[in-house]
């Protein structure tokens, strides 16, 4: 089946969990390689099947060799720990899970593997359009999509699950799509996340060598102060890793310079910490 066919697939039986953005309407139909509302408003699939939500430019950092190297790490296992964690805190029964700047797809392809319930519905969206179009030559049942999460292309109530992983929040959509009794669950990055790369890359006195994520937790208890806090921490293994794809795929090389780079790349790392929170919160 080709791409766009089994894109088309996928949206016709979950048509219900999409809404027009200029209109806040459901979709209702899918005519030819159109998706319409009822007041006429349609949103084209491209040939790769994926749909493109957004009603203005958006910038973004992450180019194509970026996602590309991150999906090399991460298939090598580096957020396996996470994904774990994440399939641990949500019931075995279906879920309709929504990825918030879902990147290049294998996070959640590697949830839906781990949950393993054939009625699970996956939709992750990002507002990269490279790393949509690298999702789409994952193997998995996910559907992905490009969007941005200050104005979510989906009903209210459409999911029971929200994923996370280092992306922006917009708490406001987040609520709305969110089923009562579904789970936001989100990763942050605690301070010794990345320690070893950032401290090979900066000087004590630069501001990228130490991290702080008190702003981020408190942002989080003053919308949720019931949530729940997990700490998740582990070290990988850089035998199966290129230290250049780890270099490359984390924001962190923004802020060196060449020097810094080109010593980097010469010393490398034969292993590195990850360190992150899992904020789970239930909703009412």
């Amino acid at each position: 089946m080709k791409k766009i066919d089994r894109g088309i697939q996928f949206v016709q039986a979950n048509i219900d969990r999409f809404r027009c953005l200029v209109c806040n309407q459901a979709y209702v139909t899918i005519d030819g390689h159109s998706l319409c509302c009822p007041n006429g408003h349609q949103v084209d699939f491209s040939k790769k099947g994926t749909l493109y939500f957004l009603t203005h430019q958006v910038a973004s950092e992450y180019d194509a060799n970026m996602l590309a190297a991150r999906r090399r790490v991460l298939q090598a296992g580096f957020f396996g720990p996470i994904v774990q964690a994440i399939n641990a805190a949500l019931p075995k029964t279906a879920q309709r899970i929504l990825d918030i700047g879902s990147g290049e797809g294998t996070p959640l392809a590697d949830l839906l593997t781990m949950h393993a319930n054939s009625e699970d519905v996956g939709i992750g969206f990002d507002i990269s359009k490279d790393g949509v179009n690298l999702a789409t030559q994952l193997t998995t049942t996910a559907y992905y999509c490009v969007a941005d999460l200050a104005q979510l292309p989906f009903t209210d109530r459409a999911f029971t699950a929200i994923m996370d992983v280092f992306s922006p929040s917009a708490y406001q959509e987040f609520e709305r799509v969110l089923a009562p009794g579904g789970q936001l669950l989100k990763i942050v990055p605690n301070p010794e996340y990345l320690v070893e790369l950032r401290h090979l890359l900066f000087k004590p006195t630069d501001r990228q060598y130490q991290y702080d994520n008190q702003r981020v937790l408190d942002l989080f208890a003053q919308h949720y102060p019931t949530a729940k806090r997990q700490r998740i921490q582990y070290q990988v293994a850089l035998d199966n890793i290129d230290f250049n794809d780890l270099l490359v795929m984390t924001p962190l090389h923004w802020g060196a310079d060449a020097e810094q780079l080109a010593t980097a790349k010469r010393q490398g790392l034969t292993k590195i910490t990850v360190d992150v929170s899992l904020l789970t919160m239930q909703k009412g």
